[in-house]
């Protein structure tokens, strides 16, 4: 099931391309993204390349992380 994240949507669009997306964060292929589209989310470890590659921020591209926490120790809190 594919869960729809319009800020991830916004991101990818910022690119042009999801081959785009994937090169400029170094990822092995545009596959990666259409796994993230169909999770709904970007993985907390892509999240702030993301953002800083976007603007679009790391707790509207996935909302399963407390990111206070994340950023404060570099963890995902278990």
């Amino acid at each position: 099931m594919t869960q729809t994240n319009d800020s991830l949507e916004r991101a990818i669009k910022h690119f042009g391309t999801l081959s785009a997306m994937a090169r400029a964060l170094e990822l092995s292929g545009y596959q990666v993204i259409q796994e993230w589209r169909k999770q709904g989310r970007v993985p907390a470890e892509h999240c702030s390349a993301v953002e800083a590659h976007t603007g679009v921020m790391s707790e509207m591209l996935n909302d399963r992380i407390d990111w206070t926490y994340y950023r404060r120790t570099g963890k995902i809190a278990a």
